[in-house]
This record gives C-alpha cells, sequence and structure tokens, in this order.
C-alpha cells in the first residue's frame, strides 16, 4: 500500500491555529509527500498555495457527524494521520496517529471565564476523553503545557512529544520604531483579557500622557470595539486595527517598542516568539506560558489592573533589558515523523 498521510484540520480556520496550519501545509506541499487535506470549509477561500496542488483536498463542515462520517468512509485508507486540532479521530483506525494538541482551555479555564464559555469547553473536555484512545501520539509545543496535559488526562511520556514550530516573520521594509509604542496582535475572546489591558493603559495614560496602544480586535466583538471607539473619543491614543495580514506582521511588531501580553491562557504564544524575533521587548503575564517561551523584559499579574498599569508605566520611565526567546522551530522533526 502507498503510504499516504492525512492531515485532518477541520476545526481550525482563523487566529494562531490557522498560522501554524497554513506553514505546515506550505511545508508538506514543498516536501513532495502523498497527502489528503481534510479542512474546515471556512478557509476554502484562505489557502491558495494548494490551488495547483497535486493533492487532494476536501473541504467540510467542521462537525462530528462530518467528521465521523469521513472516517468511517475512509478508514483503511491512510498509513498514518495527523489531526491538526486537539481531537482524536472518531473512531480507531488502522494507521498511525499524532494528535496536536494545541488547545490550553481544554485542560485548564480561567477562573473568572464567563460561564457559556466554562460550559462550552467542559462539554468539548467531554468529546475529547471519549476520543482519547484514538490516538497513537500527542505533541504538544512546550514542557509546560506537558505538564498540565499529564496531570490533567494521565498520559503515559512515551506517548507525548514536544516539537513546537512557527514560521518566521518576514518583513523586507525598514521600519522606524515608535518609543513608547505598545502592541497586542490576538484575537479577543474573554481570556485573552482585553477589558483590563485597556482600563489599565488608560489608567497610565491619565496620569503620563504618553505612549500608544496598539490592538487588533475584529468586529465580531461588538462590545470590545464600541469600548475602544469611546476610549478614542475620550482622546486615548488606542488604535484598534482589526485583523492584521500575515505580510503585514513583521512591520507592526517592528514599528512598535513593547509587545504587552495580558492572556490568561495559551498553548504556545506564537505573538510572543514572532514579536521578539521583530525586536519588540516583551511584557507579560506573570504565568507559566510565558516562561516556557521567552525570558521576558517585564511581567505583571494579569488579573490586576494596577499591576498592568505599573507594568506601562515601568517599561516606559527605566531602560527594561531585551526579551529572549527560548525555543526552536522543530517544522522538520515534525515533517520527519508523518
Amino acid at each position: 500500500m502507498t503510504h499516504e498521510l492525512l492531515i485532518d484540520a477541520m476545526y481550525i480556520n482563523n487566529s494562531g491555529g490557522k498560522i501554524l496550519l497554513d506553514y505546515l501545509l506550505q511545508e508538506l506541499e514543498a516536501s513532495g509527500k502523498k497527502v489528503f487535506y481534510l479542512l474546515d470549509k471556512r478557509v476554502e477561500n484562505s489557502v491558495p498555495y494548494l490551488k495547483d496542488s497535486k493533492n487532494e483536498v476536501l473541504f467540510l463542515e467542521g462537525s462530528l457527524l462530518k467528521r465521523h462520517q469521513f472516517y468511517l468512509k475512509f478508514k483503511n485508507r491512510f498509513t498514518s494521520v495527523l489531526c491538526f486540532g486537539d481531537l482524536p479521530p472518531n473512531i480507531r483506525l488502522n494507521a498511525k496517529v499524532y494528535t496536536y494538541f494545541h488547545q490550553q482551555l481544554y485542560i485548564k479555564v480561567p477562573k473568572d471565564t464567563p460561564i457559556f464559555h466554562k460550559f462550552l469547553f467542559s462539554l468539548k473536555r467531554t468529546v475529547l476523553k471519549f476520543l482519547f484512545k484514538n490516538t497513537d501520539f500527542w505533541i504538544l509545543q512546550t514542557a509546560v503545557i506537558k505538564n498540565n496535559f499529564q496531570n490533567k488526562f494521565k498520559v503515559e511520556d512515551k506517548h507525548i512529544m514536544i516539537l513546537p514550530y512557527y514560521p518566521e516573520i518576514l518583513n523586507d521594509e525598514v521600519v522606524k520604531r515608535e518609543k513608547n509604542a505598545f502592541v497586542y496582535i490576538s484575537n479577543a475572546p474573554p481570556h485573552k483579557n482585553h477589558k483590563r489591558l485597556i482600563n489599565a493603559f488608560c489608567n497610565y495614560y491619565d496620569k503620563n500622557k504618553c505612549g500608544k496602544l496598539i490592538v487588533t480586535i475584529n468586529t465580531e466583538f461588538e462590545e470590545l470595539c464600541k469600548i475602544i471607539d469611546e476610549k478614542r473619543y475620550a482622546n486615548y491614543p488606542i488604535e484598534n486595527i482589526g485583523f492584521v495580514d500575515r505580510n503585514s506582521l513583521g512591520e507592526i511588531y517592528q514599528s512598535c517598542e513593547f509587545l504587552i501580553y495580558p492572556s490568561l491562557a495559551e498553548s504556545f504564544g506564537l505573538g510572543i516568539v514572532e514579536a521578539i524575533e521583530s525586536g519588540c521587548k516583551v511584557i507579560g503575564a506573570d504565568l507559566p506560558y510565558l516562561y516556557a517561551v521567552c525570558k521576558p523584559s517585564l511581567i505583571f499579574d494579569p488579573l490586576n489592573e494596577k499591576s498592568i498599569e505599573n507594568a506601562f508605566n515601568e517599561a516606559t520611565h527605566n531602560d527594561i533589558v531585551s526579551s529572549h526567546s527560548l525555543v526552536k522551530n522543530n517544522i522538520k522533526e515534525l515533517l520527519n515523523i508523518l
């Protein structure tokens, strides 16, 4: 039987997961491997690199039923499978199965998360546990996630691989770095902690009248967008640039002195690594995920607006140390095992 790899990314359609998926698929295309791509229908118009692919591509709505039907139909076709999106296959396959786990919220939901979101992740965790036996290996991004994952799900070391990977940020333009400019590139579900960040920045600005905060909140988060519009109307220098195209990221990072990162839960924190590679100093939440990927320049308590405000103040009034990345790109190692 010819070796054929399945990439199952039925539930990946935006944010950091989509960035990592794009990078992986482009590397697979360049490798010449025989691959079947099972992708979320919502990305059908955002994978141009597959337009002339010799490999088979199927776009489906991200439902458990459609995924189950797919696996029943093709259960004997593949020799290896990578489930890129936390959930193993719906059935046990006669193939080597790897599941790339990158959702910290399956392990623990921050305590001040809204009730509905807690319920949603509780439901998803139940599904995950039901499918647990259908994978051979779990691929994780950091040792911190590994420890949390093992404590929660009791998985042996022999079934776990730590293989973080990430695309380089490219920017050939010469960009002037703006002093006292802070950027937070992230979408805006509750655990990303934008409200505390915005309040802390405004309190800081009231006292110092310097600095600028750039965020990337798209229009689906109406309440946050309205808050930012009100702050801007009140003359606070907060700029919401909305969704950022990947090709523009390097220029944005390089135009800012600091990355401010108040998220309450991350599996990797791709933006942290990208910002450091682009020369930003990282001011981040005093949480394990941060120390797993970098040595930050400053830390704060992400649940305490005063602590975040103090971090803004220290960053703009003192010469703080540079940040250093602690991770390497393992894309070649990942491709080798598939």
